[in-house]
């Protein structure tokens, strides 16, 4: 699955295009480099996205194409 689509998915961040933008900045990385936002997400990957002075890091659970609001969470795992 694209970064982007996952972390729409995931809730991570609210609109594609948004975390598509977040990607061409340069905010998001996966696996400790920079990632485009048609890279490749699986299962085990680590993302962290910097959302101002704040850093979120990771870790893809699961990979669904669809996932209701409430699901979302359980598709990734916060690592500290």
């Amino acid at each position: 699955m694209r970064l982007d689509k996952f972390l729409k998915n995931a809730r991570l961040i609210k609109r594609r295009t948004v975390a598509n933008e977040a990607c061409t900045q340069g905010r998001v990385k996966l696996n400790e480099k920079s990632a485009k936002a048609g890279a490749e997400v699986k299962i085990g990957d680590k993302i962290e996205i910097q959302f101002g002075e704040r850093t979120v890091k990771v870790e893809v659970l699961s990979i669904s194409d669809h996932v209701p609001k409430g699901d979302a969470s359980g598709l990734y795992r916060v690592i500290e």
